[in-house]
């Protein structure tokens, strides 16, 4: 049994309450990492794919879900989600990532959310997780190859920017994960910073198969403390602090505006 640090086993608390008031169907997902949130998906009902530029991360989410993709009702694309073939996929009703829109270069980020806009069906929606707390950049930041931590202000202007309207924000982990952050960091430079010579692409690409122990791995005897349930009082706290701005994970839904004139009809 994979046992996963406590800040993602938070987020996943927090996605799959969300996840409850939004009726199960077709997902495409860019920059799936080891699979948590697909397993999350699709044990809620959703069928769909999942985008990463890197081939290791796809190989492995071939093994993990041979079944679904037997099944039909998952696959795994070795592809950059920017690329034109990524245009062509069939309407979604969910565009979902997590810790991928940081890596993108400030046009990306616009290219980023207009394919998904072409995307999505007239009433689908955009799930988005990422670094949060400019003030808490760190070594992390810099082997992940990330360029930017947002805030609440800056993921609305890039909305508005492309023409998106802000359905729910929350800032997750707090404070569990910012009382972690220096253990967190001192594992990191221990750990992985020897990833500083590599290229940002490079980083990228490696950042969604990290493998540190206490940070990204842990001994499966730590999953009697390490699970949703010894963790709910946890989870419940994040849920009181989510309108906090130190939160170091920024959790938003968003959808493209649509206006209705008078014959009825709507518009993006």
């Amino acid at each position: 049994m994979v046992v996963l640090p406590p800040g993602v086993i938070l987020q996943l608390m927090y996605l799959q309450e969300r996840l409850q008031s939004i009726q199960p169907g077709r997902f495409v997902e860019i920059g799936p990492g080891s699979g948590e949130i697909t397993r999350l998906l699709l044990e809620n009902g959703w069928v769909g794919s999942s985008y990463d530029i890197e081939e290791k991360t796809i190989n492995a989410l071939k093994l993990r879900f041979e079944k679904e993709i037997k099944d039909n009702r998952y696959k795994p694309i070795n592809e950059d989600y920017l690329s034109s073939h990524a245009k062509q996929e069939m309407k979604v009703d969910l565009v979902i990532s997590c810790m991928v829109m940081e890596h993108l270069s400030e046009d990306a980020q616009i290219s980023y959310m207009n394919i998904s806009k072409e995307h999505l069906n007239q009433n689908g929606i955009m799930i988005g997780l990422v670094p949060a707390s400019p003030s808490h950049w760190g070594i992390e930041d810099d082997i992940a190859g990330h360029l930017r931590r947002y805030t609440r202000v800056t993921i609305k202007e890039l909305l508005d920017k492309v023409g998106w309207d802000v359905l729910w924000v929350a800032g997750l982990t707090f404070p569990v994960a910012n009382i972690l952050l220096p253990i967190s960091n001192f594992l990191v430079n221990k750990n992985e910073r020897s990833k500083l010579k590599l290229s940002n692409l490079e980083r990228t690409k490696q950042s969604g198969r990290r493998v540190v122990n206490f940070k990204t791995h842990f001994p499966s005897v730590l999953r009697w403390v390490l699970n949703k349930y010894s963790l709910f009082p946890l989870h419940v706290l994040q849920k009181i602090f989510v309108n906090s701005e130190k939160a170091i994970v920024l959790y938003f839904e968003a959808k493209p505006c649509r206006k209705t004139v008078d014959n009825g009809k709507t518009f993006k």
